[in-house]
Parts: structure tokens; sequence; C-alpha cells
């Protein structure tokens, strides 16, 4: 299944969700080793995730290990003397006072990448919030400028747009990064990955309209934020809704031709025709339902696509010639289709991936690949410092 991109590069993750699980999806799946780190469960007690989700850990080891033990840390620093990143998503100093921060760890392995994710970076007033998705967007500004709801109040998005763009996306490239760089240089270093601070990245055309001009954004104040009837969603006669983004002046006249709205073109950014235009679009995509529109309109370069819901975007041609799900076996629920790695080169073959129990461990094979012993690796067993 997995990419050889990353092959022979090995990964200490202990993300559980958010950032920085996404960021260890994407190195997984481009061929990194990735050993998912815990602890272990209390008291023998083990709260299983929907076994649907485990496409979150696809084609990784697991180990879990007593990191407040003096034995568990030490097996811990052993395995850690041979990887090459360690990608951890705790509260800002978490990692220090358990002994394996940035400093006790590069000190044994130089060449060693440490990614740090949180939601408001290890430095700053906000570095020790607690925070998830929303509150990242809120802070950086996208929803401020994404179109309210009928109370008027910020949207909820409907993805986690800042775990997985402004925060895993951004984890892994400065990982990657970090890499190339350590070829020549031969060192690896620190990385101190803000989601809010990628948030501003993916809000970064109006924060710099802003900063230049002094023009305030915000609902309804440029393409991307509802000011053109051009730029909307449109329900059809079906009740399902079209999505429309004819930005460019080409794409523009096309729409309204195949509307049978000509008298439009030449007003395509006059702000007071646009009430006018929107409600002339509203009437004319009502007439129809919405897949005839998408065969008519999507290929004759309008940008027009439908909005689809996820029972039906699982069943889209156009995905399934593209190879974007894969077939998983978990051993008690049977086989089940999930995404699948979202490769941008090599080989998009989709094969099947065992959805480990959760109570899987890999521990034995990782220490003793590590260098341990076994007696050195029952004495943790026997010491509750590995499970």
């Amino acid at each position: 299944m997995a990419s050889p991109h990353l092959d022979g590069v090995r990964v200490l993750d202990f993300s559980t969700v958010g950032p920085a699980a996404r960021c260890a999806r994407i190195l997984a799946d481009y061929g990194a080793e990735v050993i998912k780190v815990g602890a272990p469960p209390k008291s023998g007690v083990q709260r299983e995730p929907p076994f649907h989700s485990y496409g979150a850990n696809r084609g990784m080891r697991r180990i879990r290990i007593d990191l407040k033990s003096p034995a568990g840390r030490d097996a811990f620093l052993r395995l850690a003397d041979r990887a090459d990143v360690v990608l951890e998503s705790f509260r800002p100093g978490v990692m220090r006072r358990l002994g394996i921060g940035w400093e006790n760890l590069h000190a044994r392995n130089p060449r060693l990448v440490f990614c740090s994710t949180s939601g408001y970076g290890q430095s700053g007033p906000y570095s020790q919030w607690a925070g998830h998705d929303i509150n990242y967007l809120a802070l950086g500004g996208f929803l401020h400028c994404s179109t309210p709801r009928a109370d008027g109040g910020p949207p909820l998005p409907g993805a986690t747009m800042a775990d997985i763009a402004a925060g895993g996306m951004q984890a892994a490239i400065a990982i990657l990064a970090a890499l190339v760089k350590r070829q020549t240089s031969g060192e690896g270093e620190y990385l101190d990955v803000a989601v809010a601070d990628g948030v501003l990245f993916t809000t970064s055309l109006w924060i710099d309209q802003y900063l230049a001009t002094g023009e305030r954004p915000g609902p309804g104040h440029d393409v991307l934020t509802g000011r053109y009837a051009w730029y909307d969603c449109y329900r059809a006669r079906d009740g399902k809704w079209l999505a429309v983004g004819a930005i460019e002046a080409p794409f523009f006249a096309n729409l309204c031709q195949a509307l049978g709205l000509e008298q439009w073109i030449a007003k395509q950014e006059d702000d007071a025709s646009q009430e006018a235009m929107r409600a002339d679009f509203r009437r004319v995509f009502a007439t129809r339902d919405r897949d005839e529109w998408v065969r008519e309109l999507a290929p004759a370069d309008t940008c027009v696509a439908p909005v689809y819901s996820v029972p039906e975007l699982v069943l889209d041609a156009h995905f399934a010639e593209r190879r974007v799900f894969c077939e998983a076996h978990h051993p008690e629920h049977g086989r089940f289709r999930q995404v699948g790695p979202v490769f941008a080169g090599g080989d998009r073959e989709r094969s099947g991936h065992e959805a480990l129990p959760y109570a899987h461990s890999d521990a034995e094979a990782l220490l003793r690949g590590a260098g341990l012993s076994e007696a050195e690796i029952e004495a943790l067993r026997r010491a509750d410092a590995v499970a």
C-alpha cells in the first residue's frame, strides 16, 4: 500500500487525533515507518475507537510505554536513538518534563528531527490554551470571513480544515524540508508547528489585503466571501445544490450563455447588478434537476460542480477511475472501504490492508530492534512499563 518515497524514514509518533495524527498519516502514506507511541491502558481497560477510524493508523506499528517510569523512559530513548523523526502534540513543556524533550533526544541522536505540533505554538500568551479546530479557525480570521449563518453568527465548517491544512500538512512539509536539509548538514532540527499560525496562511489573501490597503475583509467583501453572484451555490429543481465559481470572464460568459442570461455578461463585476443577477441565477437553476445542469454545464467551461453528499461522492465515477478508495479488513467487523492514500505521484494502486485491533502491539519486535535483550524486555513487562 505504502509509496516508497520515504522508505527508510522512521517516525515515532505520539499523536492520537488532530493535526499531528494527520501529519503521521501523510508520512506513512508516502512510505515512512510510523510507530505509534502511547501509554499502557490503565487498570486493564481499553477504550477502543470505532473500527472504521483505523484508517488513521493504516500501515503503522504500535507500542505502549509508560514514559513516567524510568524503565519505560529509558526504553523509549533507545527507540529514539534509531529514529529519524519524533512527532508529538502534547501541551508545550510536557515532553521536556518527561525527560524526552528536544534537548534530551538531540544530545543522543543529533540527526533527529523533532516536530512539536500544538494549537497555538510553543511560545506566546496563548501557548497553554486548550483548543480544537473551530478555535484555531476563529483566531485566524477564517470564521469571520466566511458566509454567516441565518442568525448572523459565524458558520461551522464541514471539515477540520485547521487540523488538516493548517496543522497536519504544514507539519508534514516542515518535516520533509528538515529531512532534506539534514542530507547536507547532517543535523536534525526542532520544529514548532502551531495550527493557529497555519490558519493565517489559509487566510493570508485577506490579511495581506488589510495590511497593504487598510480595507477590512469580512463576509461579502470580495470574490471568495459572497460579494458576487457568480461565486455562490444555487438550488436546483430537485432540491439539490450546484456550486458556481465562474471567476474568469470567459467562464462567466459561457455560464450566462448556457443559462440564457447574456444580459449580465457585460456587468460581471458591477456591484449594483449582483442581487438582480443572483435572482436570475436562482430562477433559472430552479427549472432543472441538479445532475441535468451538471451534465450540460460542467464540460462547457462554466466552473459548475455538484454539491455532493457523502453517499453520493463515494459512488462518483471520477473518484472510482482515480482509485481514491481502498479496502480494509478487520478481524471482527469484516471488510469495508475507506479513503486511500492520496499520492501526488507514484503508483496509485490500492491494495487492501488489515485494520488491526486496538489491543495489537508490536512492542517486543520494536524493542528487540532497538537493541534490548530478552531479559530487558521481560523486566519492562514485569514492571508494567511496556504493555
